[in-house]
């Protein structure tokens, strides 16, 4: 029998950064929310791929708050990390920030929680690594991971049971 295999977050994890040029921005003069989701699913899914060391794909957006507007000009820092693997899928954990440049000062503007499901080589769910949290942070997204696992499944037995779906 083979022992199963676990990877850290911290083996996975990614950091990028953006600038928002004028072609990023709405009329307002901030960011498109939609440029901002494409950066999120870019960078979880490259944390999917390095996590299950193969192809993934975006299954669902599962939670996506817009903390606060990000500006032309503004640098944008996404941070992601593998916070929970189940059998086949993961949740993955997407932190941005902006940063004035000339002032250094970075807020929280966004945050992202993104499943995905590992491909073997016929298109099918395949089998991942386990979490293996380490530090205090990392401990705290996974077990904040399953209370939004048992938290989705509740409200979709809930749907079910209401006859709606």
């Amino acid at each position: 029998m083979s022992e199963e295999i676990t990877k850290t977050p911290k083996q996975s994890a990614a950091e990028t950064r953006h600038i928002v040029m004028p072609d990023h921005t709405n009329h307002y003069g901030t960011l498109f929310g939609g440029t901002l989701m494409s950066w999120i699913d870019l960078i979880a899914v490259m944390v999917a791929q390095r996590h299950c060391g193969r192809e993934a794909v975006t299954a669902s957006v599962d939670k996506l708050n817009f903390l606060e507007p990000i500006s032309l000009g503004d640098h944008v820092i996404l941070k992601a990390s593998a916070n929970y693997a189940g059998r086949t899928s993961l949740e993955i954990g997407v932190q941005v920030s902006k940063e004035n440049p000339y002032t250094g000062i970075v807020t929280r503007a966004t945050t992202a929680y993104l499943t995905f499901v590992a491909l073997d080589e016929n298109k099918k769910p395949c089998p991942i690594p386990k979490i293996k949290p380490e530090t205090e942070t990392e401990i705290r997204r996974y077990e904040n991971a399953i209370l939004r696992q048992e938290s989705n499944r509740n409200l979709v037995k809930k749907i079910k049971d209401n006859g709606k779906v």
